[in-house]
């Protein structure tokens, strides 16, 4: 007997539809007396004035490696991937101390998707792991206060990072290269960017061709980036495509912090609208752009419903169990 996989499909997402409402309010209630500390304290102002490393690497003439893990990062596990539970402005400290001592660093965010695709693709694991990874979905903030018993706020969302990366930046003096997206997209861009934001420092863009560039036209590039000098490098190339080009690039640039950002050039451009702020907070961004995208249908019906799934087992584990 032939099994329609669409019915399936709808099938399996049947449960996070009726769940979703409920879970979005239990949260609330739960986060509110949950008192336990994740230390997301550790990173203060103090953490941007390490002047001496700072001098040592403007002397050097030299990029400094400094691994990130050494600021005391607090840190949750979920399914195997490492998340940084810092707090948007702490995330935005840390950027400025890896400016200041000019080591190079690898930024992920990552959603259900990523997480879910990463069980089977060990290589964006193991980059995610060993690179800063920020919460972006809504989900995952979830699973990490029900089931790690953290206390997480809000999720560091990479377009909402880089506007106020864009944003406060412009007293910083932070410097700019966007890598990616469509040529009109990035004009777009950079356009929308500098009226939104006047002041910014964007030293650079390119956008590549849609196939694997050439050795020759890969050293064209990392040439042209170094040579503009960015405190951040914006890649706008799609997951997981975007954390691999990073990861096999990382050490041959000399931006301090190079960041995979997916559809943030598209949205910051105005070329694909966000979903509404109640659906962002709701964790039902996904619905709303596999409704505007449908490209993105077999993404999310491939990876939510397992997410769920294991969501709920390790939940009913640690309410059974008292512990994961």
């Amino acid at each position: 007997m032939k099994t329609n996989n669409k019915f399936v499909s709808a099938f399996m997402m049947l449960p996070s539809f009726l769940i979703y409402p409920s879970l979005v309010q239990a949260t609330r209630n739960f986060e509110k007396n949950l008192l336990k500390k994740t230390g997301n304290e550790v990173l203060s102002e103090s953490l941007v004035t390490d002047k001496q490393l700072h001098r040592a690497a403007v002397a050097a003439g030299s990029v400094l490696e400094i691994p990130f893990w050494r600021v005391r990062i607090p840190k949750v596990h979920i399914m195997d991937m490492q998340f940084s539970t810092l707090s948007a402005s702490q995330t935005l400290n840390l950027f400025q101390h890896w400016i200041n001592t000019r080591s190079v660093n690898q930024v992920c965010f990552a959603n259900v998707h990523t997480l879910i695709t990463s069980r089977q693709d060990t290589e964006l694991k193991q980059i995610c792991n060993k690179a800063l990874t920020a919460i972006d979905g809504q989900p995952l903030v979830w699973y990490a206060n029900w089931v790690l018993g953290a206390s997480i706020d809000n999720r560091v969302c990479g377009p909402d990072l880089m506007a106020r990366c864009l944003d406060e930046g412009r007293e910083r003096g932070w410097k700019h290269y966007f890598l990616g997206g469509r040529q009109q997209v990035l004009q777009d861009l950079v356009s929308t960017v500098r009226e939104d934001y006047p002041g910014v420092d964007i030293v650079g863009w390119h956008s590549p061709p849609f196939r694997e560039l050439t050795p020759a036209e890969e050293a064209w590039l990392i040439a042209d980036i170094n040579a503009k000098q960015p405190d951040f490098l914006w890649v706008g190339l799609g997951a997981p495509k975007q954390e691999k080009w990073i990861a096999r690039h990382m050490h041959q640039l000399h931006a301090p912090v190079q960041i995979g950002v997916g559809a943030a050039f598209a949205f910051l451009s105005g070329h694909v609208d966000r979903a509404p702020r109640w659906m962002q907070e709701s964790g039902l961004e996904w619905m709303y752009r596999m409704v505007k995208e449908r490209r993105l249908v077999k993404r999310y019906l491939q990876t939510n419903p397992l997410f769920m799934l294991l969501f709920i087992h390790d939940f009913l584990v640690v309410r059974w169990f008292g512990r994961f």
